[in-house]
């Protein structure tokens, strides 16, 4: 798995935003969280981007649910989708104003 994530840092895509305006966007961290999950840092990608184990858990269930097409599977997704916010926005104002 260290092979898949040595050059991995390389090919990340800059955050256009906090270039622009020098302030973390709320999706800072994700492909860096994405990248510590990949090298076995489970811990360090939650302080990294702490939303990011639900939005896989959202992105899987929407691939299954698009495949089995479960009965209730949109209102889940929709509940997914505002866990996923709610960690998001949260985490976005603890790290924008009371951290720094």
């Amino acid at each position: 798995m260290l092979l898949l994530t040595t050059g991995l840092e390389d090919y990340m895509l800059p955050c256009l935003w906090k270039q622009t305006f020098k302030v973390d966007c709320m999706g800072c961290g994700t492909q860096r969280a994405l990248n510590l999950l990949l090298e076995g840092d489970f811990v360090g990608a939650f302080y990294m981007y702490p939303a990011i184990y639900t939005l896989i858990i959202m992105f899987a269930y929407l691939v299954l649910h698009l495949k089995f097409q479960y009965a209730n599977g949109h209102r889940i997704i929709l509940g997914l989708f505002l866990l996923n916010i709610s960690i998001i926005v949260t985490s976005f104002i603890i790290k924008t104003f009371l951290i720094n």
